[in-house]
């Protein structure tokens, strides 16, 4: 940790100061007045200057006013505490304005000022935003022809400061890729910063994004910087934004048209000098037509659309990225990397990967540590990826196959016994009700059916199927009514109304 300036010129001040913090195993760095402070900025061999800065009021050569200034231009995030005399509480209680952590009376109880220091520290370590190693930032691999659009996409906008909303699966890899447009911008320079709006509850969202005045709200017991103020002159990625809450996509809207912006509870204007990136899974021209969006903060925001292709459609990336994860889970984990066999690899390509590039590095990370040989077959995948082997490979034997289940019928003949008829692509129609009878084995046949054809997109085209089925057979019930079809479906009202919209359903 780097250490807490004490500056003050009153030497018993500092001494006592000192001992404490360094009980405490806080390491400390004392001057004198505010020309030694600043000289040791400007000196500083690239440490990043203090943790936090304790500085009296009235000190010979400067006021602790004034050098709380000039150190908020070199450090705006660094906390500052102000010592003062009760004579000077109120020239002290100015200084928040100019952003001062918090202020310490003298005489003041020392338990009292080390907790004081502690919080700061604390809050030092929690907000500090480091600039983005761009050697160290994961890398982006890929050859498939979706990913080289993308990588040309990258190097024509990394250069404009425009902004650009990044679409995509979960899992896909839409922060690398805005990692990547900061890297190769002109705010390089500056600070990379996400916050993924899904994941911070609504209340503590606009604090979080725009900070907070002390006393704003109950709890803010001190000023603190928001995201849009971390990430000055550098890069602010906002992931999910689709679930924004709608109030606060309001303020959005406004930084993004004026740049300006207000903490809660304060009352002056603040610039953001912040490139902003957006990314969502979700389709945000539905959203708007649903209500749950603006649609003059999602013109805003779709400036440049930089769409991301999932990993189902750039499997000729499955090979170099499962070697690239295989390494990197050895070295995370300090062991010898595994190698994988061609049909394990094959297995692996022909996964749907619903969680994208994201799943497989975690079923890479599986393998590291389960596989129990060097060398990873196909009998060491995961589960999920041993059924698939042995639903494409036929091997279901008679064992294996399953009681019929009531109001289903009896199941057909395993696949090894059951020759792939001709017209398997006709079995599960795109529009009515499936025959109850044979659908599991209907689908099984057009899977099978698509597969020997080499197709790239059998996830899609069933998933499409069936889940057309499932909503004209919930319509047909409840005689067109979609709310009550979402019911007993199980899902909400905007999801049935947006997949109607999406399949083509015509109720």
């Amino acid at each position: 940790m780097k250490p807490i300036w004490i500056a003050d010129d009153d030497q018993s001040i500092r001494f006592v100061l000192e001992k404490a913090l360094q009980r405490e195993g806080l390491p400390t760095r004392s001057f004198t007045g505010p020309r030694e402070v600043l000289q040791a900025l400007d000196a500083d061999d690239g440490q990043g200057g203090p943790q936090i800065l304790v500085s009296d009021i009235r000190m010979p050569g400067g006021s602790g006013l004034d050098l709380l200034a000039a150190v908020k231009q070199r450090l705006p995030g660094l906390p500052v505490i102000i010592m003062t005399a009760y004579s000077d509480l109120d020239s002290a209680v100015s200084a928040f304005s100019s952003g001062a952590f918090e202020y310490l009376p003298k005489p003041f109880d020392l338990p009292k000022a080390i907790e004081l220091i502690r919080r700061a520290v604390d809050e030092s370590l929690r907000e500090e935003v480091v600039d983005v190693q761009l050697d160290e930032a994961p890398e982006m691999l890929g050859q498939a022809p979706a990913m080289q659009d993308v990588f040309r996409a990258i190097g024509r906008l990394a250069q404009s400061h425009v902004t650009v909303l990044i679409t995509g699966e979960s899992g896909s890899g839409k922060e690398l890729v805005a990692r990547a447009l900061h890297k190769h911008s002109p705010r390089a320079s500056g600070p990379f910063v996400a916050i993924n709006t899904a994941a911070i509850p609504k209340d503590l969202l606009e604090s979080e994004l725009f900070g907070h005045e002390r006393g704003a709200f109950t709890g803010a017991q001190t000023s603190r910087r928001g995201r849009f103020e971390q990430a000055e002159g550098g890069t602010l990625f906002l992931d999910e934004i689709g679930d924004m809450p709608f109030d606060l996509q309001t303020r959005l809207l406004r930084v993004l048209s004026d740049g300006h912006f207000y903490r809660v509870g304060g009352h002056s204007a603040v610039k953001a000098n912040v490139r902003v990136i957006a990314a969502t899974h979700q389709d945000l021209e539905q959203r708007v037509k649903e209500g749950g969006f603006r649609e003059d903060l999602f013109h805003r925001l779709n400036v440049i659309r930089l769409r991301l292709p999932a990993l189902r459609e750039r499997r000729e990336d499955i090979p170099m990225l499962t070697r690239h994860f295989l390494q990197r889970s050895a070295q995370q984990l300090g062991v010898e990397p595994k190698r994988i066999t061609e049909s394990a690899m094959v297995q692996l390509g022909q996964f749907p990967f619903p969680g994208n590039v994201r799943q497989l590095e975690n079923i890479c990370h599986w393998l590291t540590v389960m596989a129990p040989a060097q060398v990873i077959e196909v009998k060491d995948l995961p589960p999920e990826m041993q059924a698939l082997a042995t639903a494409a490979s036929g091997n279901v034997g008679p064992a294996q196959v399953p009681e019929p289940v009531q109001g289903l019928g009896s199941w057909v003949a395993p696949a090894s016994e059951t020759a792939v008829p001709p017209d398997a692509g006709s079995r599960i129609p795109s529009t009515g009700v499936l025959p109850l009878g044979d659908w599991e084995g209907g689908l099984e046949s057009e899977a099978l059916q698509l597969l020997a054809e080499g197709r790239t997109d059998v996830w899609d085209v069933l998933t499409r199927k069936f889940e057309s089925c499932l909503i004209l057979a919930a319509l047909s019930t409840t005689r067109g009514r979609r709310i009550e079809a979402a019911q007993k479906l199980g899902i909400g009202r905007n999801t049935i109304t947006r997949k109607i919209q999406e399949l083509g359903i015509e109720d």
